[in-house]
């Protein structure tokens, strides 16, 4: 069983600088399509769940918007079965859905998510902290809405998630983009970080209003996420750790937004 850090590696390698980047070749057109899939499976799954509210109304309470998240959540998930479904049709790959054929790295998943879902909140609160200022609706103290919030953002967006981020496009890109990243001891394909990055570029928004520091970390974070995550998913070979890792990233980053809510309301 591995230790709780950053996962096992390789053999090291005196030889190796600090940072060394192996063969790898950029290609444009699977970038461009895999921030196309990145952003528009989702947008697409949005649309759906609109237009089938439109002819059938769905369950829904205004007080509650997770219950659309839930929707969106689950077209999200269908499509990029689809999708993954297709591409194995001309992209030979492990595209994660099974268990882990050799170390699970679940320890690693369940110490880094708690470390970066307390840096994710103490980042994205940071003047309410200072303030002792409660975080705005929709975080209201009912049974059912923290219930609702918990099991969505702890439970099930992981799922979601990881499937498309790192079970699509980093086994796309992986395919079809060769070449390895080594830092230290630790050695990935580059296609995880390339989906790391694509998954950073909308917090450049947050330097539009927001101090510096803070929109400088929320990128940061949000980029660390990505990286663990898929190097636990290439080291495994499975998407469980990163979707436990996902799970409880979120799930801490929402309990401690009630805890807020419930000590400053």
């Amino acid at each position: 069983m591995d230790e709780p850090g950053f996962g096992k590696a390789n053999a090291p390698d005196t030889r190796s600088p600090l940072f060394r980047i192996d063969r790898v070749k950029l290609r444009t057109w699977p970038i461009v399509l895999a921030i196309l899939l990145g952003f528009g499976l989702p947008a697409l799954a949005q649309l759906i769940v609109e237009i089938v509210q439109h002819f059938v109304p769905l369950p829904d309470r205004p007080a509650n918007p997770w219950m659309e998240y839930y929707y969106v959540g689950v077209a999200q998930l269908v499509l990029t079965l689809i999708a993954i479904a297709v591409t194995k049709g001309f992209v030979n790959g492990n595209y994660g859905l099974h268990a882990p054929r050799g170390d699970s790295y679940v320890p690693s998943a369940i110490f880094w998510g708690l470390v970066i879902g307390v840096a994710m909140t103490l980042v994205d609160f940071a003047p309410q902290i200072a303030a002792h200022q409660a975080p705005s609706r929709p975080y209201e103290l009912t049974p059912l809405n923290v219930m609702g919030w918990l099991t969505y953002r702890g439970g099930f967006l992981g799922i979601t998630d990881e499937t498309l981020y790192r079970g699509l496009l980093v086994t796309y890109l992986a395919a079809t983009i060769p070449g390895r990243i080594s830092f230290l001891r630790l050695q990935m394909n580059v296609a995880g970080v390339i989906v790391a990055l694509i998954l950073a570029i909308p917090y450049l928004a947050d330097f539009v209003g927001h101090p510096f520091g803070i929109a400088l970390a929320a990128i940061l974070y949000t980029f660390a996420q990505g990286v663990f995550f898929a190097y636990w998913f290439e080291k495994s070979g499975s998407l469980l750790a990163p979707v436990i890792g996902h799970d409880i990233c979120y799930g801490v980053y929402q309990a401690l937004i009630f805890a807020m809510a419930a000590a400053w309301y």
